[in-house]
């Protein structure tokens, strides 16, 4: 295989998902990232469901994103934390995507979001690539790449540390800074969701959270919330039902009580020589 230099076009052979390396051989930056990630996934999941029934969409965490060739290929690759691809198969020939191959899909992503581990100059970084003759060893910046390269209409940095979310909207081909809305969270109208910080327990760790709500403003659950609302929902059911079944039974015995009470009085009045069945008929004719 062929590696071209930056922006040549000089190549033979476009490598796929499963010629390209899968990692840079960095660690996960800390223990916050994968359940931060997952919270993310799990909540947007049955949106994603309803948005596309047949399945075409795809969600990145740590996944590379090859928008251009290099030597070495990892080079010419951005690693989001998180990221949201619609209208793609979830397979590729058969296959799991090993990395996200811009030349081999051109669709970009949506959405793509990094959680900040440093001073979130990484995250910020508008260094362009390096012009012809310059050393080729110069990392292209983060912000560039999504704003320039790939053209992620979307784009966030998350600091755990200041509780807050700072989003951009690719406007003119330029990043714009998003404005939050008077909840404090940011529209994505093509999902139809606000993104925004939560305060709370998850992995049992109590930090703010970057989270999803619905355009009405609530929280979007994850599969073990929706649980246990779901079982808190079928206890009010069984207690409304309990509660049913109680008034039923003092309906019941309060129609037994009324029937002995005019059992006893008939048969005192026939003791007295009364029929009952007459006096009653008598009353209602009176």
């Amino acid at each position: 295989m062929t590696i071209a230099k930056p922006f040549e076009l000089e190549v033979t052979h476009l490598p796929d998902h499963t010629e390209l390396p899968d990692s840079d051989g960095t660690f996960v930056k800390n223990f916050q990232e994968l359940p931060q990630s997952i919270i993310l996934t799990d909540s947007l999941r049955p949106i994603l469901q309803q948005l596309h029934p047949d399945g075409r969409y795809r969600i990145g965490q740590d996944c590379g994103i090859y928008w251009r060739l290099t030597d070495p290929p990892e080079r010419g690759a951005e690693a989001p934390d998180w990221f949201y691809v619609p209208n793609v198969p979830p397979l590729l020939n058969g296959e799991v995507r090993r990395s996200y191959v811009l030349w081999k899909e051109y669709v970009a992503p949506l959405i793509v979001l990094e959680f900040v581990s440093g001073n979130g100059s990484e995250e910020r970084d508008r260094t362009p690539p390096p012009e012809p003759g310059q050393s080729q060893q110069q990392k292209v910046g983060k912000f560039w790449v999504y704003e320039q390269a790939i053209r992620v209409p979307f784009y966030g940095i998350y600091e755990v540390k200041k509780a807050s979310v700072e989003m951009y909207h690719l406007e003119d081909n330029c990043y714009q800074r998003m404005s939050a809305n008077d909840r404090g969270r940011y529209r994505i109208p093509q999902l139809g969701v606000e993104l925004g910080i939560w305060q709370g327990e998850y992995d049992e760790m109590n930090l703010p959270w970057l989270r999803w709500w619905d355009s009405e403003g609530n929280l979007l659950l994850i599969g073990e919330e929706r649980a246990a609302e779901e079982h808190l929902r079928a206890e009010r059911e069984s207690l409304r039902a309990q509660q049913e079944s109680l008034r039923a039974q003092q309906e019941s015995l309060r129609a037994q009580e009324e029937k002995q009470r005019a059992d006893r009085l008939a048969a005192k009045l026939r003791q007295m020589g009364i029929n009952p069945e007459v006096l009653n008929a008598y009353l209602i004719g009176f």
